[in-house]
C-alpha cells in the first residue's frame, strides 16, 4: 500500500455508517441468495421420484456431491479471494449457482442431476461459503467481529430454509422446474450489488476497519503466492496441531446433524408420517427464523465467552433434539414439534461462530484458510449423512435410525470440543503467528 493510500485510511471519512457496514449488508445478501439452492432438494427429492422414478439413494448421492464440493472448494475460494478480489470470485460464484438451478430444468438422466446439482452448484455455493462470511468479518472489522459473523453465518444458513416454503409451493403447484428457476433468479439478483459495494480490503474504501484504532492499527500484508499453494500450506500448518482436528470433527458432525440430516432429510421423513411436504416445508423455514435469532446471539456471545463452552451446550442441545424428533413426526404439528423447531433454529448453525474465533485465535494470519478447511470438513460430514441416510431410508424403510446416530454423534462433537484449545507444544511451534486479541483459556 502508498504512503498516500495509508495515510487516506487513517483519516476515515467522516459518515454516519461506517463503509464496513454496507459491506456487511451487501455480504449477507450474497450469502442470502447463494444459499437458496441448499435447502431445495428436500423439497424436491419428492417431486424428482414422482417424474423419474429416482431412488431416494441417487439422489442423495448429488447432493452429497454437492456438499463435499460446497467444503472442498471454501479454503482454495479463501485463498482465490486474497489473489483475485472477492468481487470476482463471489460474482463467479453466484453465476455458477444460476447456471446449475436453472439448467438443471433440461434434466431427463439421473447422470445429469450429479451435474447440475453436485458438481456446479457444488462449486458455486463452495465460493460462497462461510470463508467469506470469515473473511468479510477479519478485514473490515476490529470491533463486533464476533456478531458480524454471527449475521454473515445466519444470512447463509437461514437463505436455505426461508427459502422452502415457495419452493415446496411451486413444486407442489406448478412443477419442480419453476421452482428451480426461482433458485437461479435469487442468485443472480445479488451480482450487481456485490460488484458495486464490496471492495477486498477497508483500505480500497480509504477507511479503517470498524472498530480500529488509528494510532495503534497496522494494515497486515497483502497475501502473495499462488492460491492453491497458499491453501495447502495452511492445511499442512494447521495438521501439526491437535485443535485442528478436534475442531474438524467436530464441525464434520456439526454439518451432519444439519444440512445432511435435517436439511435434506427432515421434509421426506415428515411425508413418510403422512405430513405434507408444504407444512414440513413451513417447519423448516420456522427453524431458518429462529436460526437468525440464535446465530447473532451466539455471535454476541462469543465476543464475551470461551467458545469451547458454548460449543458443548450447542452439541448437547442438538443431541437431544435428534433423540426425540422420531416421536414428534406425525400428520398433524403437534405443540411438541413447535418446541424442537425452536430449539433446533437456535442451534442451527449457533456453532459457526464460536468455531470461526477458535480458528482464528488458534492459527492467527492462517485462520481464515484453516476455517475453510474446517468448514470442509463441516461438509464433509453433511455429505455422509445426507447420503447414509438415504440409505438407512432405503433399507430400513423409516429414518428413525438415522436420528438416533446423530444424536449419539452430538455426544462426541460436545467432547472434542473441550479439547479444542492451543497447547503448548503448537505456540512453540508457530511463534511468528499474528494472534488474535481474543484469548481462550
Amino acid at each position: 500500500m502508498s504512503p498516500r493510500s495509508a495515510e487516506r485510511a487513517r483519516t476515515p471519512r467522516r459518515s454516519r455508517i461506517h463503509p464496513a457496514w454496507w459491506v456487511a449488508v451487501v455480504a449477507f445478501l450474497a450469502l442470502l441468495g447463494a444459499a437458496g439452492f441448499r435447502g431445495a432438494p428436500g423439497a424436491l427429492l419428492v417431486p424428482l421420484h414422482h417424474e423419474f422414478g429416482w431412488s431416494t439413494s441417487v439422489m442423495s448421492l448429488a447432493v452429497s456431491i454437492n456438499l463435499v464440493l460446497y467444503g472442498l472448494v471454501a479454503p482454495f475460494a479463501a485463498a482465490l479471494m486474497d489473489r483475485l478480489g472477492m468481487r470476482q470470485v463471489v460474482s463467479g460464484a453466484l453465476s455458477l449457482v444460476a447456471l446449475g438451478a436453472g439448467g438443471s430444468v433440461l434434466m431427463t438422466a439421473s447422470w445429469q442431476l450429479l451435474v447440475f446439482w453436485g458438481l456446479l452448484i457444488g462449486t458455486g455455493t463452495g465460493a460462497m461459503a462461510l470463508v467469506f462470511a470469515a473473511t468479510i468479518a477479519n478485514r473490515w472489522f476490529v470491533a463486533r467481529r464476533g456478531l458480524v459473523m454471527g449475521v454473515l453465518t445466519a444470512g447463509a444458513a437461514t437463505g436455505q430454509l426461508v427459502i422452502l416454503p415457495p419452493v415446496a409451493a411451486l413444486a407442489e403447484s406448478v412443477g419442480w422446474r419453476a421452482a428451480s428457476l426461482v433458485i437461479a433468479g435469487s442468485a443472480l439478483v445479488a451480482v450487481p450489488l456485490v460488484w458495486w459495494i464490496i471492495r477486498d480490503h477497508p483500505e480500497d474504501r480509504g477507511v479503517l476497519p470498524y472498530g480500529a484504532d488509528p494510532q495503534r492499527y497496522s494494515a497486515p500484508p497483502r497475501a502473495v503466492g499462488g492460491a492453491f499453494r497458499r491453501a495447502v500450506e495452511g492445511l499442512a500448518f494447521a495438521a501439526r496441531h491437535r485443535a485442528f482436528w478436534a475442531l474438524a470433527v467436530a464441525f464434520a458432525i456439526c454439518g451432519a446433524t444439519t444440512n445432511g440430516l435435517v436439511g435434506i432429510h427432515f421434509i421426506p421423513s415428515a411425508h413418510d408420517h403422512g405430513m405434507p411436504a408444504t407444512t414440513a416445508a413451513g417447519l423448516l423455514a420456522a427453524v431458518g427464523v429462529f436460526d437468525i435469532a440464535g446465530t447473532i446471539a451466539s455471535g454476541w456471545l462469543t465476543d464475551k465467552f470461551d467458545p469451547r463452552k458454548l460449543l458443548v451446550a450447542y452439541y448437547a442441545f442438538r443431541g437431544v433434539g435428534l433423540l426425540v424428533l422420531p416421536w414428534l413426526l406425525a400428520d398433524q404439528v403437534p405443540p411438541s414439534m413447535i418446541l424442537f423447531v425452536v430449539v433446533y433454529g437456535l442451534d442451527w448453525v449457533a456453532t459457526v461462530p464460536p468455531t470461526a474465533t477458535l480458528c482464528r485465535t488458534i492459527f492467527g494470519a492462517r485462520g481464515t484458510i484453516v476455517f475453510g478447511w474446517v468448514f470442509t470438513a463441516h461438509q464433509l460430514g453433511a455429505a455422509a449423512a445426507a447420503f447414509g441416510a438415504g440409505v438407512v431410508r432405503d433399507v430400513f424403510d423409516t429414518y428413525t435410525y438415522a436420528w438416533w446416530g446423530g444424536a449419539a454423534l452430538c455426544v462426541v462433537a460436545a467432547a472434542l470440543s473441550i479439547v479444542a484449545r492451543e497447547s503448548r507444544r503448537d505456540r512453540r511451534s508457530a511463534p511468528d503467528v499474528a494472534r488474535s486479541p481474543v484469548t481462550v483459556r
